[in-house]
């Protein structure tokens, strides 16, 4: 066996010098400078992407569970099979209805309810996110506020949460009212709901909008059951 030759072996390690060696030491605190915050950087990033791996999942199911309490609230008294979030179709076209997701609640297939979101645009404080049931006889489930911005403790009693009426909230009196006959309007109106006086813009905004939807849902029943899963329903291309 060939002993390694000194010499060679001496100029190699010469002739290797080490990376920062020949730079200004201003140079190479920059440059380990940059190369710690491109590994914490990495590092971040990394842990990051693990987290939202690790949550993404909880959060969609949490997010799930909130909207799956939601509609069922609007769907008191009624039994349906299926499973309700992945009946759904998406409506496009629906005009001053404001008609959004449709999600149909079934028993056995055989239509028992169609869930919808539609919005106020014009509430006191702002738009008005809606949530309503409409049964198959055309008649109201119940109406629940998704979103809303109205003034606490005026406005703001259209929500069941905030309303301090516990035991008959005030939009409890939609239950039951016939998407074709009500009249969709308070009674200062000359409608059929009442409303709480020095805070009628609310309660007019969110009965003129549950009243224009339910009237467009209860006229497009049958079409929107027979929509295939997952389908856009054009409005429009159903006149």
């Amino acid at each position: 066996m060939t002993s390694p030759d000194p010499a060679r072996t001496e100029s190699s390690s010469s002739s290797c010098p080490t990376l920062l060696a020949g730079l200004s030491p201003a140079l190479r605190s920059a440059l380990v400078s940059a190369f710690g915050l491109f590994a914490f950087t990495l590092a971040f990033t990394s842990l990051m992407a693990f987290t939202h791996g690790v949550t993404r999942d909880r959060i969609r199911t949490a997010a799930e569970q909130k909207q799956m309490l939601l509609i069922d609230e609007t769907l008191p008294g009624l039994h349906y099979d299926n499973a309700l979030l992945a009946d759904v179709i998406e409506v496009e076209g629906s005009g001053r209805s404001r008609v959004g997701k449709v999600w149909r609640a079934r028993n056995g297939n055989a239509p028992v309810a169609l869930v919808f979101e539609t919005y106020a645009p014009d509430g006191y404080g702002g738009r008005i996110d809606l949530v309503a049931s409409l049964d198959n006889e055309g008649r109201i489930g119940s109406v629940r506020v998704a979103a809303h911005q109205e003034t606490p403790g005026l406005g703001d009693y259209i929500d069941p949460a905030k309303d301090r009426n516990k035991e008959k909230p005030w939009i409890s009196q939609f239950s039951k009212a016939d998407a074709a006959s009500t009249r969709w309007e308070v009674k200062k109106d000359g409608g059929s709901f009442d409303y709480l006086t020095g805070a009628t813009v609310s309660a007019r905004a969110v009965t003129r909008a549950v009243g224009r939807a339910a009237a467009w849902v209860n006229k497009h029943r049958e079409a929107l059951f027979a929509a295939p899963t997952g389908a856009r329903f054009n409005a429009e291309q159903k006149e």
